[in-house]
Formats: C-alpha cells, structure tokens, sequence
C-alpha cells in the first residue's frame, strides 16, 4: 500500500482494493485483530502545525475514523483525550502510544458515553486533564444490522440512539460553557443519511438526526464564534464493520458498489476533521462533508 501521501496517485487502487476476508468479532471488538488491519494514517499522515497548541476530544478514538483523527491532531500539534469502551484498551493504547511519538499529550478516558453521567464527566475530565477545549471530534457510534424491522428490539434501537444521538447531546450541552471563540464540534453523520441501508433502521434514522441536531447548534452557537460542522463517510472499512455492522455476506464485497469500487479507509476521512478543526474553515460552519467514494450526500 503506497505509503508516500504527497505523490499523485490513482485513488481507486491507492488502497486495499480487492475482497474482503469473511471475518466476525463481538462488538465493540478490536481493530488490531481485523484483516486486513484498517490504514488510519499511522505510516502515512504527515502534519503541517495547522493545530499547534490545541486541545482536542474524540471519542470512539481507539480505532477507525476516530483513531485516525487523533492521529492526525497528534501530528498537528494537538494535544489529545480519546475516549472508548474498556474493552478497547489494547486499540487505545496504540493509538496513545502514536500520539505521544508525535510529541503530543494523550489522555485516556474509559467509559460508556451511553450513560449521562459519565457523558457528562468525560467533557469534565477532558478540560480538566488537557487545560481546556478547542476542538471536539464526536465519532463514535453504534451501527448493527438486522434485517427484519420484527427483529430489530427495543433495546437495540434504543442503544443506538444513546450512543449516536443522546450521548452528542449530553457531551455538547457539556462542553459549550468550556468553548472558546474559535472552538470547533465536528459531529459524524454518514451517507446512510441521505441513502438509508434497510437492514440499518436505527443506525441510518441516528445519522439523520446527527445531521440535523448539528446545523441547529452550528446555528445556535455562531455568535459564540464556536462551528458546528458535519461529516458524513461513506462506506468506510472498520471494525463497526465486522461486529455487526454488517450482515457477513456483504463482508467480501464491502465497498465495492460505489463509483471508485472500494471501500475507504479511515485515514481518508482524517484530513477532513482537520480542515474544519483548523482555522482554514473558519467562515464554514453548519455544514456536511461527505467521505463517500462516489456516493452523493444531498
């Protein structure tokens, strides 16, 4: 896999390209033990110091999207607090380990933001362990297939709302009286958005609702000097992929149907949490970005 990010290169063999291993974890499960393992920019991201000095808060930052976008704050110049369940911890301390080569400060914060309490504590300990808060990139989520709307119980639709909505919530209610002008929310929708997978009622119908919340704070929020702004990835290959994300026989060909016939990978999308945490976005608030490989948001 070309390793080098400043050549030009063709994006739709730039990475892994071909099929998939059937492969099955119990959730929350492991980046580390996928395969092929996901490429969140730890060879490949180069920083610019467009993030000097700064304070940042992920969560679902042991692996996937959020991971790589620590990594990328990290080599910004950022100094980082990840979140993630405990079950993660051998994905977050990789990912605490990298953001300490880069000479940055890494924070970890164990715990299940489904539950307020500890949603709420966890902006507490990020400010509190970090000095303060400029930049809060809220992606983790939950996301299990079932195919049957009979199947889908009470209980899952409900988790997945406490993770993926409740939980964003709670944490930017938290966080605002801590946000300075100039702060920036980068929240995580996905194309599922705008073009819902029937076997996702629950996961997709968040993501709309990531959306909208987001644009109404953005909104909210502007006269602060503090932006809201959304991105929404595509199918990107993950470890919410093989727990359940997913029903196994579309593991091999995930990705594929869309226009650049792969899957993207999570250091793909790094780039774009970058850009909004930076001060190169700074007239751009309230807005979607789609990471799709083709696919439309909109």
């Amino acid at each position: 896999m070309p390793n080098d990010q400043t050549q030009i290169q063709d994006p739709t063999t730039q990475y892994f390209n071909g099929d998939y291993p059937n492969q099955e974890q119990p959730a929350p499960g492991l980046q580390s033990k996928m395969s092929p393992v996901p490429d969140c920019g730890e060879k490949t991201y180069v920083g610019r110091e467009r993030l000097t000095g700064r304070k940042a808060l992920v969560t679902g930052g042991d692996s996937g999207i959020g991971r790589a976008a620590a990594i990328a704050f990290a080599r910004e110049g950022a100094d980082v607090a990840i979140n993630y369940l405990p079950e993660e911890q051998e994905d977050a301390d990789q990912v605490k380990a990298l953001i300490e080569q880069a000479g940055r400060r890494a924070i970890l914060i164990p715990g299940d933001i489904c539950e307020e309490a500890f949603a709420r504590e966890l902006v507490q300990r990020a400010v509190q362990e970090l000095g303060g808060l400029d930049i809060m990139a809220l992606v983790a989520g939950k996301q299990t297939a079932v195919t049957r709307i009979a199947d889908l119980t009470s209980e899952q639709f409900q988790r997945t709302y406490a993770t993926n909505v409740f939980a964003l919530f709670w944490i930017t209610q938290e966080a605002i009286p801590h946000l300075k002008p100039g702060a920036s929310i980068i929240t995580t929708s996905s194309i599922e958005a705008y073009q819902p997978n029937p076997n996702l009622l629950d996961y997709a119908s968040t993501k709309a609702a990531i959306m909208n919340y987001s644009r109404g704070l953005a909104k909210q929020v502007a006269e602060k000097g503090i932006r809201v702004n959304i991105v929404a990835p595509g199918p990107i290959w993950t470890v919410l992929q093989v727990t359940g994300g997913q029903t196994q026989e579309v593991i091999p060909s995930f990705g594929q149907p869309t226009p650049m016939k792969r899957a993207g990978q999570p250091a793909e999308v790094a780039p774009v949490y970058v850009y909004l945490a930076s001060q190169e976005s700074s007239y751009v608030t309230a807005e979607v970005h789609g990471v799709t490989g083709g696919y439309h948001c909109g």
